[in-house]
């Protein structure tokens, strides 16, 4: 890892280059899981075909990626692993770890401070911009829709998100004492899976068929009747698709998009509450997610180096989706199915729509349109919410001359950031899947952002009783090890 080598600024990709994305994927980890799946079968696929349990096979050996030091020289070996899986995860592990050349490991470490700082206010940012941006694009919530992953299992998809963004922001997550690495890998497996499932095979070889004149449909299939951990997986074989409208799932574009949202938008948010970072510190946050697209599988030149770069291809990405709308439409049930998780993990009825208008004014009307958040909300919620924030804002501005890095802001978004990592991101009782050291790593994380380090003695108190951050300890002494 360099330590300040300069790149040379990206230049934006023309619209004919960004459209080809549509049909790119990931050659590395597809072709990993194209040798490990072997040829689908023709026609329906029963519950016993031997690709489910290859799949479960992976599964497990996911179990062995619990920190970035293991992944060196790690094998594939065990019960149901042959040559071909043992060849084909050995060499993806191997090439897929190492990070690009253009890591800067200070930028990579201002970028996990800044993270730390924000504590709380971080999960926020990501669960009210982040994810509900992410949505926005129609081609991807629509894997998303057919899996059941957010209408049913809001929850489950919210908790796997923070299982990938805790250990790539922890200190050293992304080095050899961390274990970022390993569980990007992971993602990024997940990706292949999912695209191979929904085209019956490897997405090169489906691109390579449409381009000598196929017709780049996979007709939808009868599914299996096997549900348990392999429903989600069938339902996605079963779907069907339509590549040469559709381009392939988890395409290059959709991945960079995703990638933007954990970098650009949360650090567009923080600019809309009063708490605009530096440039060189929002470009090290950049950096820092930019090598964690690396070792996603996204090429470089659909990543941004500065935020002025982060606007301009997110709005022609988000211009592109919605050219294309999808029918019937199913960003407003992911939507409200987000925010409906995150309205039961606080405990007060009067604050329970802040999580819906928090989104509206971080991702403004548009987004908030996608997703179908334009109801009204009891007026008391409103002016409760709105009177604050501009009392806080205006606060704020006034003591910034005296107290600059202090924010009222910040101190009451940790307040709800603090209910809702205790009930939904640190429950004792259904824990991140995280190996045991790991979740204790983000335990002790989690307890150091008790106390605001730039606010007075007297709301640190305040905060330490809103927060009831005494009944809510992981107490991981008594877990048993989790399951990556």
């Amino acid at each position: 890892m360099n330590h300040g080598t300069a790149l040379p600024a990206q230049s934006p990709l023309p619209d004919s280059a960004l459209a080809a994305m549509q049909h790119r994927a990931d050659p590395l980890a597809d072709q990993t899981i194209a040798y490990i799946l072997g040829e689908w079968p023709e026609g329906d696929v029963a519950v016993d075909a031997p690709q489910w349990a290859r799949i479960e096979t992976v599964n497990r050996l996911f179990g062995q990626w619990t920190d970035n030091a293991g992944l060196v020289g790690w094998t594939a070996q065990g019960e149901g692993v042959d040559a071909a899986m043992a060849q084909a995860l050995d060499r993806y592990v191997q090439t897929a770890q190492v990070l690009p050349p253009w890591a800067d490991a200070r930028k990579i470490e201002r970028a996990e401070q800044l993270f730390m700082e924000h504590g709380a206010l971080s999960c926020i940012l990501l669960f009210c911009a982040s994810l509900p941006e992410c949505y926005v694009i129609p081609d991807l919530s629509s894997v998303l829709h057919t899996s059941g992953q957010l209408e049913q299992n809001a929850e489950y998809r919210i908790r796997s998100t923070a299982a990938m963004i805790f250990p790539v922001m922890l200190h050293g997550g992304l080095s050899q004492r961390g274990a970022g690495v390993a569980q990007v890998l992971k993602v990024r497996l997940i990706h292949a899976t999912i695209r191979n499932l929904i085209l019956h095979g490897s997405p090169q070889d489906a691109v390579q068929q449409l381009l000598a004149g196929g017709h780049g449909h996979v007709a939808p299939q009868a599914l299996p009747m096997g549900g348990g951990r392999q429903a989600m997986f069938q339902t996605l074989y079963a779907r069907g698709w339509n590549l040469k409208s559709d381009g392939l799932p988890c395409n290059q574009e959709e991945l960079a998009y995703t990638l933007l949202t954990f970098g650009y938008v949360f650090l567009r948010s923080l600019r809309h509450l009063g708490l605009r970072l530096r440039a060189a510190d929002e470009e090290a946050y950049l950096h820092a997610w930019n090598v964690v697209g690396h070792i996603l599988g996204i090429d470089r030149a659909l990543m941004v180096d500065t935020m002025d770069q982060g606007q301009a291809l997110m709005a022609r990405m988000q211009a592109r989706g919605r050219a294309e709308p999808v029918t019937p439409d199913p960003r407003p049930a992911l939507g409200r199915a987000l925010m409906q998780t995150m309205e039961n993990s606080l405990p007060w009825r009067m604050v329970k729509p802040f999580p819906e208008l928090m989104t509206r004014y971080l991702c403004g009307r548009e987004t908030a349109g996608d997703l179908g958040l334009t109801q009204p909300v009891p007026w008391p919620s409103a002016l409760l919410f709105w009177g604050v924030l501009l009392l806080a804002r205006t606060i704020d501005a006034v003591l910034r001359l005296v107290l600059p890095r202090f924010s009222i802001v910040r101190t009451l978004t940790r307040i709800l950031g603090y209910h809702f990592m205790s009930r939904v991101l640190m429950s004792q009782t259904r824990p991140l899947q995280l190996p045991t050291e790991l979740l204790n790593q983000v335990d002790e994380a989690v307890h150091s952002w008790s106390d605001d380090p730039h606010a007075p003695g007297w709301l640190n108190r305040l905060e330490d009783r809103l927060t009831t951050r005494g009944s809510w300890s992981l107490n991981l002494a008594s877990r048993t090890k989790g399951t990556p």
